[in-house]
């Protein structure tokens, strides 16, 4: 019987309905299980107050010891929003996005405190939105 023209391969651009992860979702689920862990370290060391920081008189002037507390709840979103995107949860993505994009703003407004630590982390952020809404209806996350 021959194909209909709407019609795709499995292989050749159709959705891959085998419950494979995909490679954008794939690298944003590891990412944010990166990502996590290192704001969660950042967390630690701001509640420390660790000499670390330094930062002068500036439009979101926080206590240290907020800042790390803020650093540890976004650290754990995004784990946990990691392991929802690792293991194909249904609501892995959109809390993924949620976690990356409040560690984005996070990230900016600390950038005073450690811009050499806050600089890197808002890219890898920026690269899980990107990877999270490259997602297709019905696929996996293959390119």
């Amino acid at each position: 019987m021959a194909a209909m023209p709407n019609e795709t391969r499995r292989g050749h651009g159709g959705p891959d309905n085998s419950g494979r992860l995909g490679g954008p979702l794939l690298f944003a689920g590891t990412a944010m299980m990166l990502s996590g862990p290192l704001s969660i370290l950042m967390g630690a060391s701001g509640i420390a107050e660790d000499n670390l920081f330094a930062a002068s008189q500036y439009a979101y002037r926080f206590d240290l010891t907020a800042w790390g507390w803020i650093h540890i709840f976004v650290g754990l979103a995004l784990v946990i929003a990691g392991l929802g995107v690792v293991s194909n949860k249904s609501w892995g993505r959109g809390a993924g996005l949620v976690a990356a994009g409040i560690s984005l703003i996070t990230q900016f407004m600390f950038v005073p405190y450690y811009p050499l630590w806050a600089i890197p982390v808002m890219t890898l952020d920026v690269l899980i939105i990107f990877a999270l809404t490259r997602f297709r209806v019905g696929d996996n996350g293959g390119t």
